[in-house]
């Protein structure tokens, strides 16, 4: 398994690097891992872009220090504060259609097991009006995690977001954002680590989630 360690200077920089660890398992079948800390953004999914208040959203996730960016696939907002920590897999898989369910379960397990470490007990499953509500999410004092899954070329990236801190700032900006929306949100549906008593350290956090979602014991590390 091939760990690529660090992050991109800016946002668009940041988000070749995971490209790259999906196009080296595309060629060489092996998978890959990266676990970090993205910079401040808010990241707007295509369902937000087709929203009426979609320019004002952008405008008040940049009045409010968190730079607007886009995915380009489904979801809703997310918002990531600098200590927000997110997760990519990557694994070669024959049939696009096959082990999706499998995968979810897998790393959503392997997560848990994580935060365990870090003295969090997360269940499955997110709070009514959650942020990016999704299927596959991970709950402990609010929605702590949020899990998606993107199959292209040959290669399952599994991915997500674990809420380390700050989440009263998160509350904040996405209550002002899902309000210009016009897309239900509960403040008080955030959780994070340090909200249901685990450390606020993100490195640390990093380093334990990092370690729980490795499938080898002697992986190529890669500082990027």
């Amino acid at each position: 398994m091939r760990v690529l360690r660090g992050r991109g200077e800016s946002i668009g920089a940041d988000r070749a690097i995971t490209r790259r660890l999906r196009e080296h398992t595309a060629t060489t079948d092996e998978p890959g891992l990266r676990v970090w800390q993205p910079p401040r953004q808010l990241t707007f999914g295509r369902r937000d872009r087709r929203r009426p208040g979609y320019d004002d959203a952008r405008a008040i996730a940049t009045k409010m220090d968190f730079p607007p960016a886009e995915r380009p696939v489904g979801g809703r907002a997310v918002a990531y504060t600098g200590t927000t920590i997110a997760f990519a897999r990557t694994e070669p898989v024959v049939e696009d259609r096959t082990g999706i369910q499998d995968r979810y379960r897998t790393i959503s397990t392997d997560v848990q097991v994580g935060l365990g470490e870090l003295g969090v007990h997360a269940l499955p499953g997110e709070p009514p009006e959650s942020f990016c509500p999704g299927s596959h999410s991970l709950q402990a004092e609010g929605k702590v995690v949020g899990i998606a899954q993107r199959i292209s070329n040959g290669v399952a990236l599994t991915a997500g977001c674990l809420l380390v801190a700050d989440h009263d700032a998160i509350a904040a900006v996405l209550s002002a954002v899902y309000d210009a929306l016009s897309v239900p949100f509960d403040p008080d549906s955030v959780g994070s680590v340090s909200k249901a008593g685990g450390p606020d350290d993100p490195e640390i956090v990093r380093s334990t989630i990092e370690r729980a979602l490795l499938t080898t014991t002697e992986p190529t590390i890669e500082s990027v």
